[in-house]
């Protein structure tokens, strides 16, 4: 059984696709062949899931949802490990998201991705601001985009949505919260106190009858849950509709495009969201409600950044955008030097094809 599952996975990933498809509804058609467990975390041996991301503080977790799914089936169809790191704010944004409504349109990152894709993290990284603020990726993301040719509901029901997990690879989810959910801390998520609180959008890979349960990936970083993983129960009031416009459950197939980049990968080492830095020596922020932007790198004293980056030849810091230093050997660092208060200090990387990828990071100094 196992080894028909992955004939199908493989002849639905690989086959080229010529045009763009229509947007459909996938129901169950065969109930009797399903294996009892299936997970993209274990696909004859191999885990073809990405690392969890982190939202906070932004309501952006309907593109990492997407980004979830895609990121999982773009190591499937190369056959390769490489944890690609897809660009989450982009598809955000340029989608029409904002975060002072809350979100963004789930039908319109969907036909984003068709018509436009999403680029690399590299183009456009996550700043972790709690506002709407300008935004503009790199020159060139186009060049950088992986895209998808169709989309579609999937029924509300367990067997539809096992088999498009089999089919179409993870699949994007609606779910009401309610705050017990909040206080995650492991084993299968049942609903059992505490008020709705909103509603959230994460990522089913698997799932097991033996547990009765959905294997759910979150965006909420590795402190939360198992890891930043959960499991589900089969429960039909979890799974909500989407503003009366879909199921709530959505599968994206024929993903195609530049995979896999030939750029630099770089990122800020020493300073880190949400942590404070005591003459170079960094703890995670304590105070969170001091009028200082909320998940702003705190700095007193001297601090030297320190940067990784692969496939690189030079990176160059600002700050403010305003070039600070450039240094072409590695390990990459330079002397932070800047005047107290709120700043946003970026890298840029640049690699022998002049092709370049940034990381930046608000930080406040305070003295």
């Amino acid at each position: 059984m196992k080894k028909i599952i992955v004939l199908i996975l493989t002849l639905l990933f690989v086959l080229p696709v010529t045009s763009v498809s229509v947007v459909k509804i996938c129901s169950a058609v065969v109930t009797d062949d399903l294996p009892a467990s299936f997970s993209w975390h274990d696909i004859n041996g191999t885990d073809y899931t990405t690392p969890i991301r982190d939202q906070s503080p932004a309501p952006t977790c309907e593109t990492f949802a997407f980004c979830a799914a895609l990121e999982t089936k773009m190591q499937y169809q190369l056959k390769e490990i490489y944890n690609p790191d897809l660009s989450e704010n982009h598809l955000f944004f340029y989608a029409g998201g904002s975060i002072q409504r809350g979100g963004v349109n789930l039908i319109n990152a969907a036909n984003y991705l068709i018509d436009h894709g999403v680029p690399d993290e590299g183009c456009y990284p996550d700043p972790h601001r709690d506002f709407d603020y300008p935004f503009e990726s790199l020159p060139g993301w186009e060049n950088r985009t992986v895209k998808i040719t169709e989309w579609g509901w999937v029924d509300h029901n367990i067997t539809s949505i096992k088999q498009a997990l089999i089919q179409h690879g993870p699949l994007i989810i609606c779910i009401s919260v309610w705050e017990d959910f909040m206080w995650y801390l492991g084993g299968v998520y049942h609903h059992r106190w505490g008020p709705h609180v909103g509603g959230h959008v994460v990522t089913i890979v698997g799932y097991n009858d033996s547990q009765q349960c959905w294997i759910v990936k979150n965006s909420w970083g590795t402190k939360w849950g198992e890891d930043g993983w959960f499991h589900m129960s089969y429960d039909a009031d979890l799974i909500a509709e989407w503003n009366g416009k879909g199921t709530g459950v959505m599968y994206i197939e024929g993903i195609y495009g530049n995979l896999k980049p030939n750029v630099p990968i770089v990122h800020l080492e020493t300073l880190l969201y949400y942590h404070t830095y005591l003459f170079g020596r960094g703890i995670p922020t304590l105070f969170k409600k001091l009028p200082i932007q909320k998940a702003a790198a705190r700095i007193l004293g001297p601090l030297t950044v320190q940067v990784t980056a692969e496939n690189t030849n030079s990176v160059e810091f600002f700050i403010d955008d305003v070039s600070q230093s450039v240094d072409t050997e590695a390990p990459f660092s330079w002397q932070l030097q800047t005047t107290q208060g709120l700043h946003t200090l970026k890298v840029k990387a640049t690699n022998d094809h002049n092709n370049s990828s940034i990381d930046i990071v608000d930080i406040y100094l305070i003295t």
